[in-house]
C-alpha cells in the first residue's frame, strides 16, 4: 500500500522528474523540479490559491515516483520525452502532428544534393527550415536546380565516377555533369556555397557577386555569359520580394504570442529567416484551463522546440518562461550555440509580437466555432461511444486492428490509433504475419496482438527515463476496435487474459454490403444512427484501419512481384533489384522505364540498365548478340 505522506517525507532535495499516477496506474501528470521535495509537497499542502485544475489532479493521485538527474537541463529534457510519450491528462500539451518541410544539402557527400525532404536526421547534412508551406520549398528548390544546376542522381562518388555517360539533365543543361567531371569539385563547392548564402537569407551578397560578375563578363563581350548571370539576378530578386516582412537585418528569430478561451489556448509564430519572414504557423495548446501566461509559454517552448530540428538565435516572446535560466541553458545545448529568449518591451520586436498577438486573436475567433465543432466530431463522438457502451470510465486512447491477405499469401496486420478522436498517425504500426499459414484471421489477430503487448511488458521492464522516447508500444489503450465480430473480439481477449491485461475489446461489425453497421460489445450488438458523430467516428475508425493494413499488404505484394521477375535478368543481383524497388516502386514503372531512366537508380550501370530495357522488350542485349 502506497502512503502518500510517509513516501512526502522521504523525497530527496535533487533535481529531478516526478511522475503522478491514477487507480489505473495511468500517468495522469508529469513535473520537473530544481527540488523535488519541496516542488511535490507542494500538491499535497492546503493552499487557497490552488487552480481547480490542481485539486482535481490531487484528488486523482494514487502515487508517485521520481527519476533523480544531474542536472535541472536533464529534467528538463526528460520531462519533454515523458509528456511527449504518455500524454498526460493534467499536462498542457501541444497538439501538433505536423512534420515540416525541409531543404536538405548533403554535405556529407563528395557532390551535395540539393531536395526537399520531411525527415531531418543527424547526418551531417545541412537541413534549412522548417518552412510551413510545402508549395514554398518546391518553387525554391526548383529555383535552386534552374539556377546553379546542382545534381539530382543518386550516384556515389568517387566510386561510380566514369560509369556510364552523363545522363539527360546534362544534355539538356539542367546539371553540371560531375560524374564525369565536367566540373571540379572545388568549383561545384562555389556553387554549394551560393546556394547556402541564398538559403541562409544572404541574398544581398550574392547579388552584389553576381553583379560584378556580370559587368566584368559584359566587359570582356562574353555576352552569353553576362546574360546567365542577369537571369539569376533577376530569379534571385523575385523569390527574394516574395518574402513579405523585412526586419532590416540578417537575423534568425521566432516569434511567439497566444491567445486564449476558457477551454485552450492558440499560439501564433512567427519563422524569420535572415531578417525575412519564410512562413507563420499556429498551434493549439489544451489544458491551459486556470493557467497562468507564463506556464502556457514555457509548456510550448519546451515541447516545441524539443521537436523541431532548428532553433534560431533569438526566441521573442510575449510573456517569460518559467526558469529561465535553465530553458536557455537547455536550448543552447540542443542548438549547441548562444540563444536570446526576449520579451520585448518596446521597439520593432514589440511591434512583431503585437502583430503575432493580433493574428493569434484573430484565428482563434475566426476557428472558435470551428474547434467547438471539431471537438463534437472528435472527443464528443467518443464521449457518445463511452455512454452507449455503458463505460464509467474516460476513453482517451482507442487502438484498432485489422489483418489482410489473399487466399493467405503475404498476410499482414494493421494497428490505427485515435487518441481523443483524432489519428496519431505516429502510433500507426505494422505486422506481417509470421506463425499462421492460409487466411486464419482469428489465429492472425492473436499473433498480433500477442506481439504487441509482449513488446509493452518488454519496454516497460526496460524503461528508464532516458529511453521513453523511442519506446514505440508502451502506451496501453484504454479499449480495443478489432475489425470483426464474435469470433475476432474472443480472440483478443483469448490473448488478453494469457497475458493478464485488463483491456476492454469491442468488434467493428459489418452490413451484408460489407458497411459499418455497429459495434459488438459484451456479447450483444450496440448500434448507432447513421447521422451521429460516434457512427461517423466508428467507420472512420474502420476504414482508416482496414485503408492501413490493404497499404501494407499491396506494398509486399508488390515487392514479391518485382523480385519474382527481376531475378530471371541476368546480370541483377540483390543489391541492384533492392535499388530498382526504392527508385521505380513498383514493377510496371519499371517495365516503362527508359535505359537512361534505368541508370538512375543506384547500382545501375549501362549495362545492367540495358539488361533490364531488352529483358521487358524481348530484346537481346547488345552484348549478348556479340
Amino acid at each position: 500500500m502506497f502512503d502518500i505522506h510517509e513516501e512526502l517525507k522521504k523525497l530527496p532535495q535533487n533535481s529531478g522528474v516526478y511522475i503522478m499516477r491514477d487507480e489505473k496506474e495511468e500517468i495522469i501528470y508529469v513535473g520537473k523540479a530544481i527540488n523535488l521535495r519541496n516542488r511535490v509537497r507542494q500538491y499535497f499542502q492546503e493552499s487557497s490559491k490552488k487552480s481547480q485544475k490542481t485539486r482535481n489532479l490531487v484528488e486523482n493521485i494514487e502515487w508517485f515516483e521520481y527519476i533523480i538527474t544531474d542536472t535541472e537541463v536533464e529534467a528538463l529534457l526528460l520531462e519533454n520525452n515523458l509528456i511527449k510519450k504518455h500524454q498526460p491528462k493534467y499536462n498542457i500539451l501541444l497538439r501538433d502532428d505536423k512534420t515540416y518541410p525541409h531543404i536538405k544539402i548533403t554535405l556529407n557527400e563528395m557532390y551535395p544534393r540539393v531536395f526537399s525532404t520531411r525527415n531531418v536526421k543527424k547526418d551531417k547534412a545541412k537541413y534549412y527550415g522548417p518552412y510551413t508551406s510545402g508549395l514554398v520549398v518546391k518553387e525554391t528548390v526548383e529555383l535552386i536546380h534552374k539556377i546553379w544546376k546542382p545534381r539530382r542522381c543518386f550516384r556515389r562518388f568517387p566510386q561510380e565516377m566514369f560509369k556510364g555517360r552523363p545522363c539527360l539533365d546534362y544534355h539538356i543543361e539542367q546539371c553540371l555533369g560531375c560524374c564525369n567531371e565536367h566540373i571540379t569539385t572545388e568549383d561545384y563547392n562555389k556553387i554549394i556555397n551560393e546556394i547556402m548564402m541564398f538559403l541562409g537569407g544572404k541574398h544581398k551578397e550574392i547579388l552584389a557577386e553576381l553583379k560584378t560578375n556580370m559587368q566584368i563578363s559584359a566587359e570582356t563581350m562574353d555576352f552569353e555569359k553576362a546574360a546567365k548571370y542577369r537571369d539569376k539576378i533577376n530569379a534571385i530578386k523575385t523569390i527574394s520580394e516574395k518574402q513579405k516582412v523585412d526586419n532590416a537585418s540578417d537575423a534568425n528569430q521566432d516569434i511567439i504570442a497566444f491567445a486564449q478561451n476558457e477551454e485552450e489556448a492558440l499560439v501564433q509564430i512567427f519563422f524569420i529567416r535572415g531578417g525575412k519572414m519564410t512562413g507563420r504557423e499556429h498551434f493549439t495548446l489544451k489544458g491551459t484551463q486556470d493557467m497562468e501566461k507564463e506556464d502556457i509559454i514555457t509548456a510550448f517552448v519546451e515541447q516545441f522546440y524539443s521537436e523541431t530540428s532548428f532553433i534560431p538565435k533569438e526566441i521573442i516572446l510575449e510573456n517569460n518562461v518559467n526558469n529561465l535560466d535553465i530553458v536557455k541553458m537547455w536550448l543552447e545545448h540542443l542548438r549547441q550555440a548562444s540563444v536570446s529568449i526576449i520579451v520585448p518591451q518596446k521597439g520593432e520586436k514589440l511591434k512583431l509580437i503585437k502583430m503575432a498577438k493580433q493574428n493569434a486573436e484573430i484565428t482563434l475567433t475566426q476557428f472558435g466555432e470551428q474547434i467547438k465543432r471539431e471537438k463534437q466530431r472528435t472527443e464528443g463522438a467518443v464521449e457518445a461511444i463511452q455512454n452507449a457502451l455503458g463505460i464509467d470510465f474516460v476513453i482517451n486512447r482507442i487502438e484498432a486492428y485489422d489483418i489482410s491477405n489473399i487466399q493467405g499469401f503475404e498476410s499482414v496486420g494493421s494497428m490505427v490509433v485515435f487518441e481523443e478522436g483524432r489519428p496519431k498517425r505516429n502510433d500507426y504500426r505494422k505486422f506481417k504475419i509470421k506463425s499462421v499459414l492460409g487466411p486464419n484471421d482469428y489465429a492472425s489477430i492473436e499473433e498480433v496482438l500477442t506481439r504487441r503487448f509482449l513488446r509493452y511488458k518488454k519496454e516497460l521492464e526496460e524503461l528508464t527515463g532516458n529511453n521513453a522516447k523511442e519506446m514505440k508500444f508502451l502506451k496501453l489503450p484504454d479499449i480495443i476496435f478489432i475489425d470483426g465480430g464474435k469470433g475476432q473480439v474472443g480472440s483478443a481477449k483469448k490473448v488478453l487474459k494469457e497475458l493478464n491485461m485488463d483491456i476492454l475489446v469491442c468488434g467493428m461489425v459489418k452490413d451484408d454490403k460489407h458497411r459499418t453497421r455497429g459495434l459488438y460489445f459484451e456479447g450483444e450488438e450496440v448500434n448507432f444512427s447513421v447521422t451521429s458523430e460516434a457512427f461517423r467516428l466508428i467507420t472512420k475508425i474502420q476504414d482508416e484501419v482496414h485503408r492501413f493494413a490493404i497499404e501494407y499488404h499491396k506494398s509486399l505484394r508488390s515487392k514479391a512481384q518485382v523480385r519474382s521477375v527481376l531475378d530471371d535478368i541476368k546480370g541483377i543481383g540483390a543489391t541492384r533489384r533492392t535499388a530498382l524497388i526504392k527508385h521505380f516502386g513498383d514493377i510496371e514503372k519499371i517495365k516503362r522505364a527508359e535505359i537512361e531512366e534505368l541508370k538512375q537508380a543506384e547500382g545501375m550501370n549501362i549495362k545492367a540498365a540495358e539488361a533490364v530495357y531488352n529483358f521487358f522488350r524481348g530484346k537481346q542485349s547488345e552484348s549478348e548478340n556479340r
